[in-house]
């Protein structure tokens, strides 16, 4: 079943899109390129086949990734971005580049918060 959610703000909507630790890095690696759901799972390294094809699932259904079936033999299956999805990951982009920035610094910071707990 779909929930059916009224968003309170635009980031609201947007971090339900793009929420869980997968999402934007099934959107990152699609930015360049098309790809098969193995070549998926190899390139983000600890991602379940269960939670990729989950999160694959809900980015189609909000129409942010394409799945297109190959009919052939064997079926081949690609994931791309749509446009809508390209303009998601424009909007991203200032957030990676402000994790970038700032990246050793918070993982300094966890890693005293580790050490103190």
């Amino acid at each position: 079943m779909v929930k059916c959610s009224t968003f309170v703000c635009g980031i609201d909507a947007g971090i339900d899109v793009v929420g869980g630790k997968w999402k934007v890095l099934i959107l990152w690696e699609l930015q360049a390129r098309a790809m098969r759901f193995g070549e998926l799972k190899r390139a983000l390294a600890g991602v379940s086949e269960k939670m990729l094809i989950q999160h694959l699932r809900e980015l189609e259904r909000d129409e942010v990734v394409h799945r297109e079936v190959h009919h052939e033999v064997p079926p081949r299956v690609e994931y791309s971005l749509t446009e809508y999805g390209v303009t998601l990951n424009e909007a991203l982009g200032p957030l990676g580049a402000w994790g970038q920035e700032h990246k050793e610094r918070l993982e300094k910071i966890r890693r005293a918060a580790a050490n103190v707990g």
